[in-house]
């Protein structure tokens, strides 16, 4: 049952919030986390990237059924910016995925059945008090603490990025999602198809993500961070290439 979890059928969903850090490395210290078939999509050839989405998804369904028949859930994903040069020789800029968690036990069910993102089930909450709101795992050791201002917000301290043309190149989610199957030396190819897609830049004011510090990387400097609200997405039928 296994070619199940290769997208077999297209999916559409509601994003409701969609929170994304990205957080640059040394390229040298991601390469290792990808399969040979894929590159590491970098910034001025020094600083790859991991991005840290959470998103607040409901209506969760093949695409065309009704609304009635869709899940909400929380989600938190780490993906790695990634390019992919398919067997037409077309570049493909995408996301390779190292970890998915989500609040609902049917969605990690459900979610391990028809893709390869191996779902666990987590604590994810969320509080807003004031002008700040928070995202925060106790289980999963992650805390995020957003200013929602309306000021003018700034790149983060230390960027890679000079300004937020740059830094919107790799906020994420990309056109595609890579998945790599070492038995079968294949790649699954994943496209999005979204709509209206206009990251608002937000604030900082304090994060920890356990998940990432496991790693020990030498750097981990969040590049930027962004948010999108109420945005219809779809994710087309998977595709796979098999190489000898």
């Amino acid at each position: 049952m296994s070619f199940l979890q290769n997208h077999p059928f297209a999916v559409e969903a509601f994003f409701e919030s969609s929170v994304v850090l990205t957080f640059a490395v040394p390229k040298q210290e991601l390469k290792p986390l990808i399969p040979d078939l894929l590159e590491l999509d970098c910034f001025e050839d020094k600083w790859a990237f991991i991005a840290v989405a959470m998103v607040q998804t409901s209506e969760l369904r093949p695409k065309g059924f009704p609304k009635f028949m869709g899940n909400s859930f929380f989600l938190t994903g780490y993906r790695i910016f990634v390019r992919y040069r398919n067997k037409a020789g077309k570049n493909l800029r995408g996301l390779y995925i190292i970890k998915s968690e989500t609040n609902k036990v049917k969605m990690e069910l459900l979610g391990n059945i028809f893709t390869n993102y191996k779902y666990t089930t987590t604590d994810i909450l969320y509080d807003l008090k004031d002008d700040v709101k928070t995202i925060y795992s106790k289980k999963s050791e992650f805390r995020v603490v957003i200013n929602i201002s309306k000021e003018d917000v700034i790149i983060p301290i230390n960027s890679p990025f000079k300004n937020w043309k740059d830094a919107r190149k790799f906020a994420g989610p990309l056109p595609h999602t890579f998945t790599f199957n070492k038995r079968t030396n294949s790649m699954l190819v994943i496209q999005g198809v979204r709509q209206n897609w206009k990251p608002k830049p937000i604030i900082i004011a304090d994060y920890h993500f356990e998940f990432l510090n496991n790693f020990q990387f030498t750097k981990v400097i969040l590049a930027s961070a962004f948010e999108i609200t109420n945005i219809p997405y779809y994710w087309k039928r998977g595709k796979i290439e098999s190489w000898d």
